[in-house]
């Protein structure tokens, strides 16, 4: 836990672009440079979906994960944004709409801002 957290916008400039597949990048990344991450999801639905493509993407490559539900000990975590994930995470991608709460408790905060035009203004609102 930290006093400040550093906040990074990736913004997806073609509605074609994927958010999931760059969370699954942002990841992987994070995962190999050491961090504990949490990948905020606006649903179960997307959690499940994520999950199932983090088992492949990218291609070739596992990313060591699980879901808030089922597995507290892996490197990523993947959850909606209201299950309390406290146990050490440092970085969390957050895909939702909602601003995160409390966002000092992580050192870092990726954000993921989406293409089509409605979800880029309530993304704006936090």
């Amino acid at each position: 836990m930290s006093a400040s957290c550093q906040v990074d916008f990736y913004i997806l400039a073609d509605p074609a672009a994927s958010a999931d597949r760059l969370a699954c990048h942002l990841a992987l990344k994070a995962w190999e440079a050491g961090h504990r991450i949490v990948v905020y999801s606006g649903s179960e639905e997307e959690v499940r979906r994520l999950d199932e493509l983090m088992w492949d993407h990218p291609p070739g490559r596992f990313i060591p994960h699980g879901t808030a539900s089922d597995n507290a000990g892996s490197p990523v975590r993947i959850a909606v944004i209201d299950d309390d994930i406290d146990d050490g995470r440092d970085l969390v991608i957050n895909m939702t709409s909602q601003a995160l709460p409390e966002p000092s408790r992580f050192r870092r905060l990726l954000e993921i801002v989406p293409a089509d035009s409605a979800r880029r203004s309530a993304s704006r609102i936090k």
